[in-house]
């Protein structure tokens, strides 16, 4: 009799055992389920940056998966038409740009860094050897080649409308002593073209994905400031739809963006030519997994996981 009653408490046991294991299998993976961020790029340069953001991430079941495009235009498109969830490539002068003419309803739900825009040159070493009739190749979109103008303006070349702001255009160039030619060229195929210019100015993502150093190759360099407000236009942003201005998961990428960590990452793998918007308020730990189902077991949680990743294998 009592050898009957200790084999049905045994099946009890054992039943409740496993419905334990298999709840504990079924749950992990629900609880493990990652939710999966679309961000769109321009060019290979900050796939470090997003490495380290995933890592921070990682802890709240987040995973931004990178979209690369060679156009930024084609980019803000597919944002539009909802092929992608994030952008991370353009700076607020762009952004405007492309809303005003497009009608776009995007939002800025995080600044970036700021990336200065330089002058290269295969030729020389200084704008001081620019010769008259010179030519020199600019970004051929309006915003790019508005902060291009206003690069040569400060190092003197040439002097501008004042009346046009931080976006002029080349028609608006007022005295251009050097008679230099100034063409308007897509950004990205400036740095294969230097051979054909006296000097280029472009984007450093794409001084980058040809294998130059944005700071040590450029022959004239404007510091940004990200103190100084004259400098908003072109701080980068991480651009959301209107409409999902509020995701709670898009919020989480950008305070997993906006860290110490990568900052440091920035600084270590893409030079100094960055200088990262920081959040400090931000703790990339505060969500982490609740595990008080197990605290009442009178057993060792590393067994527990040990077991349970036998037997859910």
């Amino acid at each position: 009799m009592m050898n009957k009653r200790l084999t049905k408490i045994s099946g009890i046991l054992l039943a409740l055992v496993l419905v334990l294991i298999l709840g504990a299998c079924g749950s992990s993976s629900g609880s493990g389920d990652v939710k999966e961020v679309k961000v769109g790029v321009v060019g290979n340069s900050d796939d470090p940056i997003w490495k380290q953001v995933n890592k921070n991430l990682k802890s709240q079941h987040i995973q931004v998966k990178l979209v690369k495009f060679s156009d930024g235009i084609i980019a803000n498109q597919s944002l539009d038409n909802k092929e992608l969830d994030l952008t991370a490539f353009q700076h607020y002068a762009f952004l405007h740009q492309e809303e005003k003419q497009k009608g776009y309803k995007f939002t800025v739900i995080g600044d970036s860094y700021i990336v200065p825009l330089n002058v290269y040159s295969d030729k020389l070493k200084s704008l001081n050897q620019i010769k008259k009739g010179d030519k020199i190749a600019i970004p051929n979109n309006v915003t790019n080649a508005g902060r291009a103008l206003k690069v040569l303006e400060s190092a003197g070349l040439i002097k501008l409308d004042p009346s046009k702001g931080y976006s002029p255009a080349v028609k608006d160039i007022i005295e251009n002593k050097k008679q230099v030619k100034i063409v308007e060229v897509d950004p990205a195929k400036i740095p294969s073209l230097l051979p054909d210019f006296a000097a280029g100015i472009t984007n450093s993502n794409f001084i980058l994905d040809n294998k130059m150093d944005p700071v040590k190759d450029s022959i004239y360099s404007i510091k940004p400031d990200l103190s100084d407000t004259n400098n908003k236009p072109w701080i980068n942003v991480i651009v959301a739809r209107t409409a999902d201005k509020n995701n709670g998961v898009y919020k989480k990428v950008v305070k997993a963006y906006q860290t110490q960590s990568v900052a440091n990452t920035i600084k270590k793998h893409i030079t100094v030519y960055m200088y990262p918007r920081l959040n400090d308020t931000i703790n990339i730990n505060e969500a982490k997994r609740s595990v008080s189902s197990w605290q009442k077991l009178k057993v060792s949680p590393l067994i527990i996981r040990r077991f349970l990743r036998l037997m859910c294998a």
